[in-house]
């Protein structure tokens, strides 16, 4: 996004350099948990105190309410199961719904017949589609019937794309899982004694939720949602992250994901920004490819935008030191501008690719990425601002009391406003379905980037949007320096 870095730093830093780095993270205990404490006085994060860094029931509750409106009930039934299933699958409820099969799906759809959820009931939509993904059977489904934890866990394996796994087991190691719960294929028959064994194995069921398989209770809110959630994770379907701050090895996998990453294209979409370039409609866009979307909640995230790894790598350490813990998400992206003759050979690196065009100057594509930190709480989300001010915002040359490679006007920001300096921008996004361009700009500019970006290939949308970013970098879309 800043043009300045790449006039200034040709190479980033080589990896081999960068894994030095992974010698100087705060002192980590054996139990996990970080033992550096900020000078702010904060307390430092400690993974043991927490328990493992990873998702709650809360967590999963939220996610579901979020990303698709769906909130349990103190007591929920087999048909809200059922239909928050369907919904968190996004499959299709309609008249029209089709699966990978097509029309004969569809035709199997309509030969649905359940005993007692007949098509005026709410239900009848919802159930329909997991008939037709096998996920439930047709004839007697009891939706108004309490959701028992065991029937809850046996939906959810099939929801998880787990069932032919579950079918591999044989009564005798179907009866090994179950045992501890006084279970059996004789007392559930092998189908339903397979899919909540596979369930258990798997996880889909976690540990502290046994006692409602082994009571044969009813299924509570908080067990419905963790069976969701962990259904969306089989399936590709929830967060995507590399790990936590607090995580011990979370460097190591910050500079693997980093070194794995290439130079994202998309020629298409790149097409039209280069234009846009050429003809100095718009100073710069970035690429980047949506099966590296987080899906975070929104409320709980800030993305911070850089080029260099060591600065990545300073930043996880950084707000460890401050006691922040967060999940964190690493997402490449390739930074277009034009880089102008006058600068010299632009030279040839892993790092950057450039093009020569018509006037003499070069379009220049530089791997860059995105960190995407979801919060554990809206306090430590609004401390962001201040650490990166105090220790990652470079206000005067040769500035000491900084994290290596920081920048004039550093680019952080979120969809929801935090506390702190935020101001109201505009994205100005195109999109082909996997890969979107995106260019940051004052609002009342979008209008112009938007007559700038018109095409008339109708697989490209085009959409904008508002969202708020840190002072710095508005002023420098106001053409501040610093």
């Amino acid at each position: 996004m800043s043009i300045r870095l790449h006039q200034l730093v040709r190479r980033l830093l080589p990896a081999s350099l960068a894994a030095v780095l992974l010698l100087s993270v705060p002192a980590v205990s054996a139990a996990g948990g970080v033992s550096a404490v900020s000078g702010s006085g904060s307390t430092a994060v400690s993974t043991a105190a927490q328990g493992l860094a990873q998702e709650t029931a809360a967590d999963y509750a939220l996610f579901l309410k979020d990303k698709f409106g769906i909130a349990f009930g103190d007591a929920p039934t087999k048909g809200d199961f059922i239909a928050a299933t369907a919904a968190a699958l996004r499959l299709e409820t309609g008249e029209d719904a089709e699966t990978a099969d097509g029309a004969e799906a569809a035709a199997a759809a309509d030969d649905a017949v359940f005993d007692d959820v007949p098509a005026s009931s709410v239900y009848y939509a919802a159930a329909a589609a997991l008939y037709r993904e096998g996920i439930i059977s047709g004839g007697t489904v009891n939706p108004q019937a309490p959701l028992t934890a065991i029937n809850a866990a046996q939906i959810a394996v099939k929801a998880a794309g787990l069932k032919e796994l579950a079918y591999t087991y044989p009564a005798d190691k179907a009866d090994r899982t179950l045992a501890p719960f006084n279970l059996s294929a004789a007392l559930l028959g092998l189908q339903g004694a397979q899919e909540l064994a596979a369930a258990i194995d798997t996880g889909l069921v976690p540990a502290d939720h046994y006692d409602l398989i082994r009571e044969r209770g009813t299924a509570t809110a908080e067990y419905a949602a963790v069976l969701l959630g962990k259904t969306l994770e089989s399936r590709g379907a929830y967060k995507r992250y590399i790990g936590w701050v607090s995580d011990d090895n979370i460097l190591n996998e910050l500079l693997n994901a980093y070194q794995a990453s290439v130079i994202v294209k998309a020629p298409e979409l790149q097409a039209i920004g280069d234009r846009a370039l050429e003809e100095n409609l718009v100073t710069g866009y970035t690429i980047r490819d949506s099966r590296y979307e987080s899906n975070f909640i929104d409320e709980l995230t800030i993305t911070y935008a850089h080029s260099d790894i060591r600065h990545a790598l300073q930043l996880i350490a950084l707000l460890r030191s401050e006691g922040i813990d967060a999940k964190v998400q690493y997402e490449p992206r390739t930074s277009a501008f034009v880089y102008l003759k006058e600068w010299g050979d632009p030279g040839e690196s892993e790092y950057y690719e450039v093009r020569q065009i018509a006037n003499g100057n070069y379009i220049e594509y530089a791997k860059e990425y995105e960190l995407i930190f979801e919060f554990r709480n809206t306090a430590d989300r609004d401390r962001f601002d201040a650490i990166i001010l105090a220790y990652a915002k470079k206000n005067e040359d040769d500035q000491p009391g900084l994290i290596y490679g920081s920048w004039w006007q550093p680019l952080y920001y979120s969809n929801v406003r935090p506390a702190g300096d935020y101001r109201l921008i505009a994205n100005n996004k195109l999109s082909d379905g996997r890969y979107y361009l995106e260019s940051f700009s004052l609002i009342d500019q979008a209008d112009d980037i938007a007559e700038a970006y018109s095409t008339d290939d109708p697989d490209i949308t085009y959409s904008t949007y508002t969202f708020w970013v840190n002072a710095a970098f508005y002023r420098y879309l106001n053409g501040e320096s610093k």
